[in-house]
């Protein structure tokens, strides 16, 4: 096995690990972090302080900031939407940055957003197009603008 990177795509970091595939279009720096046997689509941006576990899939349009850890198994849908900062201004050098985190086995469906600081619970389910404003337990179901509770996803 091997790491597959298109040759389209942008890659400084060699911080990836066997079995990871990187399509075309996609810019990752020097300091990102990706574990083994991720599937990272076109057009995917991905910062330097950004840890991403083993097994997880990013679909295409999706920007990965700094201070995001994704862990094992997760997956982002589509056109994803993250944010590390609350109070965003142009050229603030001095920004509050919020770390956020989603657990082993989330997935994170097709234009959601997710709002800095926040942590997405070990298998949770964010519905497409839902705006995540607070924590979601693990093994919840979360839809809506803003997200609320559906219903659990395992006993």
């Amino acid at each position: 096995m091997s790491i597959k990177i298109h040759p389209l795509a942008d890659v400084q970091s060699s911080n990836i690990e066997d079995g990871t595939y990187v399509w075309q279009f996609c810019v990752i720096l020097k300091d990102a972090q990706i574990g083994k046997n991720c599937n990272i689509n076109c057009n995917v941006f991905i910062e330097n302080e950004v840890f991403i576990g083993d097994n997880v899939t990013i679909k295409p349009g999706v920007q990965i900031w700094d201070g995001i850890t994704l862990e094992d198994s997760v997956f982002i849908g589509p056109n994803v939407t993250f944010t590390n900062d609350l109070f965003p201004r142009s050229k603030n050098t001095e920004y509050d940055m919020k770390k956020t985190l989603v657990r082993k086995g989330a997935s994170i469906g097709a234009n959601a957003t997710i709002l800095g600081g926040v942590t997405i619970g070990e298998n949770a389910l964010v519905g497409a197009g839902s705006v995540v404003t607070k924590n979601i337990p693990a093994n919840e179901i979360w839809v809506g603008n803003p997200a609320i509770f559906l219903k659990k996803t395992y006993d």
